[in-house]
């Protein structure tokens, strides 16, 4: 298999991502709409990373960073190609993207019943912190 070609998303892309992640990614955000990824790529059009392998979107991650914290989100991989380095790929890229941007440390939101993404993120290196928990507010507009 060949390595794929990571890119970053644009607007077109923005209805495939959506359909991507309906399909590949566990579980949904509450930003997970045409407008959220707008708004997220009109705030940091880098931040969406997408993996491709023949023309096919096989991958993403969110690589944000606000100056201060480096974060990764919505890391998925096609289930059909899942377990041939894409998620590597991917998170290289991220990380390539955070260090140029100053950053020091990557936290990333992993769903606490996803095991099989336990191993992905573990293999890249990464570990829980079990002394953290995140705390959430829905802002209704």
């Amino acid at each position: 298999m060949s390595d794929p070609g990571i890119r970053h998303a644009v607007p077109a892309d923005i209805d495939a991502v959506l359909a991507f992640w309906a399909e590949a990614a566990e579980g949904t955000s509450i930003s997970d709409d045409h407008a959220g990824v707008a708004r997220l790529m009109e705030r940091d059009p880098e931040a969406l990373l997408l993996a491709e392998l023949d023309g096919m979107l096989v991958g993403t991650v969110i690589a944000g960073f606000d100056g201060w914290r480096c974060s990764a989100y919505r890391l998925a991989v096609h289930p059909g190609h899942r377990r041939r380095g894409i998620s590597r790929a991917l998170l290289a890229a991220a990380e390539a993207r955070f260090a140029a941007l100053g950053g020091r440390r990557v936290d990333a939101m992993v769903l606490v019943r996803n095991e099989s993404a336990h191993h992905a993120w573990n293999a890249a290196g990464y570990g829980p912190e079990e002394k953290w928990r995140r705390w959430v507010k829905p802002l209704d507009g």
